[in-house]
C-alpha cells in the first residue's frame, strides 16, 4: 500500500509533477483542493470569503483526513495543508511527504501569471507579491521541511522533475536531500 502527500507552496507545481508521478506509480491521483470544491460544491476562493482562512483549515483538516484513508495514492495538498493543524505529522505517520522546493523568485515567476486563482495573494499588487511570497515562504519552510524527502525542482521542467523525483524516492526511500 502506497500513500504519497506532496507538499510545498502554491505554484510550486504539485498538481502537475504528482499527476505524472502517480501515473508512472500507477497510483490514483487526488488534488486535496479540487477534492474539497467538490465536496462542499464551492471554489476555494469562495470558501475563503465565507469562512476565512480558518474556517477553511478546519475544511482542508477534515478532508485531508478523509483522503487520508485511500490506498495507493499520490495527494497534492493545497499550499498551507502542511502548516496548520498538525497536518504535517498527520501526512507523516499516514504515509511518505515530499516537499516540492522551489526558490521564492522562482514561485514569483510562477505566481505572478496567476495570482487572482489564490485567495491568500489575489488581493497583493504585484510590487508586493515577490515581498509577500518571501514573507509566506519564511513562515512554512520549518513545516515543508518536515517531510520524509525534499524535492528541489528549480529551474527544472516536468520530465527532470520526474526524473530527480525517482533518483530521490524511488533509489533511495530512506533519504532525503
Amino acid at each position: 500500500m502506497t500513500r504519497l502527500f506532496l507538499i510545498g507552496y502554491m505554484g510550486s507545481g504539485k498538481t502537475k509533477l504528482g499527476q505524472a508521478i502517480a501515473k508512472e506509480l500507477q497510483l490514483s491521483f487526488v488534488d486535496l483542493d479540487l477534492y474539497i470544491e467538490q465536496r462542499r460544491f464551492k471554489p476555494i476562493t469562495e470558501l475563503f470569503a465565507e469562512l476565512g482562512e480558518e474556517g477553511f483549515r478546519k475544511i482542508e483538516q477534515s478532508c485531508l483526513h478523509e483522503v487520508a484513508q485511500f490506498e495507493d495514492v499520490l495527494i497534492a495538498t493545497g499550499g498551507g495543508a502542511a502548516c496548520f493543524g498538525n497536518n504535517i505529522d498527520f501526512m507523516n505517520a499516514a504515509g511518505d511527504t515530499i516537499y516540492i522546493q522551489l526558490s521564492a523568485e522562482e514561485l514569483f515567476k510562477r505566481l505572478s501569471r496567476k495570482k487572482q486563482n489564490r485567495p491568500l495573494l489575489s488581493k497583493v499588487s504585484t510590487e508586493d507579491l515577490q515581498t509577500r511570497i518571501r514573507e509566506m515562504l519564511g513562515q512554512r519552510e520549518a513545516f515543508y521541511r518536515q517531510a520524509k524527502y525534499i524535492l528541489p525542482t528549480g529551474g527544472l521542467n516536468k520530465e527532470e522533475s520526474l526524473t530527480l523525483f525517482r533518483q530521490i524516492y524511488l533509489q533511495s526511500p530512506t533519504s532525503t536531500v
